[in-house]
């Protein structure tokens, strides 16, 4: 008889390392696929939170607008992160150390140079002002209510502009002038002829100008008078001039003995050389103004006489010169000595006209006749 195998009528018993080795076999695509669908999970979360801190910022630079992305928390950093140079003087929108909000908009105006001349100094200055009135103002330029500003304050800044303050002052000034007396004459009968006497003092006035004067930078450029004034009128002089009239005065001339041809005039004790001798002759008067000579002072040839010299008291007198030559002297008794220096339409034959300052003199002197009259030649005799 063979053999008959004895069977077990049951399983053994599985051990704890082959249920876990069973276990990991039957779920490890289950783990595989977990993994993965966690780091997906991951990473999309991860790229929401990174679209989600990224900012949008619009930056007007220069009048140009450019918009950058950025996750940069300040402005500060977003600036350094794009490059963006900030100078001293430019000016910003936004402070540098304020948050960056998103989709912020940052503006830069950029700062220009430009000069002052102002006071005799130069500067140099920046500004983002647009005008001149804007940038000096920030700049804390004091100005004059008379001041002009080249360019005016209303132009604008540009880049290398040249700004010229010049400060205007207005002075007013007052100026004292004398004003002149005038003299007055009045006739007084108990005076002698030719002789004044003052009877009343004059005293000069006071006139007052008012200049107003304009100075630019320190320099006078303008001047000119605003009003004027006496503020103490002049008091006029009054003289009394010599009415009465003189007794006639004696013949100077004495122990005269002359001949029409010639001869020898004894003068008191001097014996003058004479050509010859006119007996009868007629005196009047003329003097250099309107009355005599119609002409006035300023006009040409007002006191000039025929022969080219100027009229002068005590020597000129005018003469007939077919009857007594030019510039010959002659004497005439109660006159003296005199030259012949002129000529007149009325002046003709044994007639001399004697030459006076004073028209109202020569007036007086009037017309008187009967006088001799010594013809000595052109030499006057001297004292000797």
């Amino acid at each position: 008889m063979g053999v008959v195998p004895v069977e077990e009528t049951h399983d053994p018993r599985p051990t704890g390392k082959l249920f876990a080795a069973k276990w990991k076999h039957e779920h490890l695509r289950l783990v595989f696929i977990c993994a993965i669908l966690s780091f997906a999970v991951i990473v999309m979360f991860n790229s929401l939170l990174r679209g989600a801190s990224a900012k949008s910022v619009t930056v007007v630079d220069g009048g140009k607008s450019v918009v950058y992305q950025t996750r940069s928390s300040d402005v500060s950093g977003f600036l350094e992160e794009q490059g963006i140079h900030i100078g001293p003087f430019d000016r910003l929108s936004i402070s540098l150390a304020a948050p960056l909000e998103k989709s912020a908009h940052l503006v830069i105006e950029r700062a220009k140079q430009f000069s002052i001349q102002a006071d005799g100094i130069q500067q140099v200055k920046y500004t983002t002002e647009r005008t001149v009135g804007d940038a000096l103002a920030a700049l804390n330029v004091r100005l004059g209510g008379q001041d002009r500003v080249i360019p005016g304050l209303d132009a604008p800044v540009d880049e290398g502009a040249k700004i010229r303050i010049v400060r205007v002052r207005t002075e007013t000034v007052e100026t004292e002038y004398p004003i002149a007396y005038t003299v007055v004459q009045q006739k007084d009968a108990n005076l002698p002829v030719g002789t004044q006497k003052v009877v009343k003092t004059g005293k000069q006035g006071v006139l007052v100008k008012k200049m107003e004067r304009v100075f630019e930078d320190g320099k006078l450029v303008s001047e000119q008078m605003t009003g004027k004034a006496i503020v103490q009128p002049a008091v006029q002089q009054v003289v009394a001039v010599g009415a009465k009239k003189a007794a006639p005065k004696p013949l100077v001339a004495k122990k005269q003995s002359v001949s029409a041809q010639g001869g020898t005039l004894k003068l008191n004790g001097r014996a003058i050389a004479v050509k010859h001798m006119l007996k009868n002759v007629t005196l009047t008067a003329y003097s250099a103004g309107p009355a005599s000579t119609g002409k006035s002072k300023g006009d040409e040839g007002y006191g000039i006489t025929a022969s080219g010299t100027k009229v002068q008291e005590g020597r000129t007198i005018a003469v007939d010169p077919d009857v007594i030559p030019m510039g010959w002297w002659v004497y005439i008794e109660g006159i003296g000595f005199r030259r012949a220096e002129d000529t007149g339409s009325a002046v003709n034959g044994k007639k001399i006209d004697i030459y006076y300052d004073s028209e109202s003199r020569a007036d007086r002197f009037g017309l008187k006749r009967g006088y001799t009259v010594y013809v000595i030649g052109p030499v006057k005799p001297t004292s000797d």
